[in-house]
């Protein structure tokens, strides 16, 4: 039954893809319509109320170990990221900031062999590859001088989440525990740790208008709360290098938007690099079809170790090894 319910691969992919197609729009919002140089309190206002919505929600906390791997996380994936991408996004257009980001495919490769076992296929390599040389010539080619510090910032941002993914599918999840309530305490934790940063570096929070208070919401609902919940929920059913690979979509909404709505102008070897970033992340989602024991080999690491998902845990009914249990028990009665 659980099997019935289950979303098909193409359906579950697609979700997963709204996330980093929601964070595209973080850009334009941020340069739009949000206090300039706050990027500790834009950080913290996407981050914490999200988080603690979630936690009411769910009403589920970590026990045991996974006090310290929620902040780990929290910390990887939000309490990090976000500060950097904010930085990064106040300091580059919003399409260049944004494909800094799509490197983030060859980084996972990398870290998915040493923290995951999974050794890099020849493909894998080659399309992460692909998808640097599409960032070198949008960031390296772009019109006007970049800023440094931006470009770090967004460097910096994309091996936090990376490594973030890689730890989130290598830990999986307690049983019983959903991703939602994984993604409300990541989020509770990194805002937490934003929080003290934000107010020793920029001070009060500034006073905000309608339009300043609209995209905070926007950004706390929409593009974090629901959008790093089907980003939690992919990485649990798919592999890190599936997931990664949806990220230049990221970049390619936000170069759009800057495009269409910023006036942000985009030369033709830009454009390029944008195509091959798209086809980085379809290569990027063609995997082998591993047969009925290769769970392990697909996912990187045990079945056991993944956590209870959604809907039941082994597919389709009893486990084999408790139908083999049943004849037995009748054969030795019988005797």
């Amino acid at each position: 039954m659980s099997q019935r319910h289950a979303p098909s691969r193409a359906a579950l992919t697609a979700l997963t893809a709204l996330a980093p197609v929601s964070w595209g729009t973080t850009y334009a919002v941020t340069t739009e319509f949000l206090p300039p140089d706050r990027p500790l309190f834009t950080g913290l206002m996407r981050a914490l109320p999200a988080g603690l919505v979630l936690l009411a929600l769910v009403r589920v906390l970590p026990r045991g170990a996974w006090w310290w791997k929620a902040v780990v996380l929290g910390a990887l994936n939000i309490g990090a990221f976000f500060p950097l991408l904010f930085l990064s996004a106040y300091r580059l257009p919003g399409s260049m900031a944004a494909v800094v980001g799509s490197a983030g495919p060859l980084l996972v490769v990398a870290l998915s062999a040493l923290l995951l076992g999974q050794r890099p296929t020849v493909r894998s390599v080659l399309t992460g590859v692909v998808a640097a040389f599409g960032v070198s010539l949008v960031v390296l080619k772009a019109a006007g001088a970049l800023d440094l510090i931006g470009v770090l910032a967004a460097l910096a941002a994309t091996a936090s989440m990376s490594a973030g993914t890689v730890l989130t599918q290598r830990w999986g999840r307690p049983e019983g525990v959903g991703p939602l309530a994984l993604t409300g305490w990541q989020l509770t934790a990194g805002g937490l740790l934003i929080a003290p940063l934000a107010l020793l570096a920029e001070g009060a929070p500034p006073a905000l208008d309608a339009p300043a208070a609209g995209g905070y919401l926007y950004l706390a609902l929409a593009n974090t709360a629901i959008a790093y919940w089907l980003w939690f929920r992919g990485i649990g059913r798919l592999t890190a290098t599936q997931v990664t690979f949806l990220g230049p979509l990221s970049p390619l909404t936000a170069a759009v938007i800057g495009w269409a709505a910023l006036g942000e102008a985009l030369t033709p070897l830009q454009l390029t690099g944008m195509a091959l970033a798209f086809g980085a992340t379809i290569a990027g989602q063609i995997t082998r079809r591993p047969g009925p024991d290769r769970t392990e080999d697909r996912l990187g690491v045990p079945a056991d170790r993944l956590g209870v998902p959604e809907g039941g845990t082994h597919a389709g009914g009893p486990s084999p090894a408790r139908r083999r249990r049943v004849p037995a028990r009748r054969s030795s009665h019988a005797g």
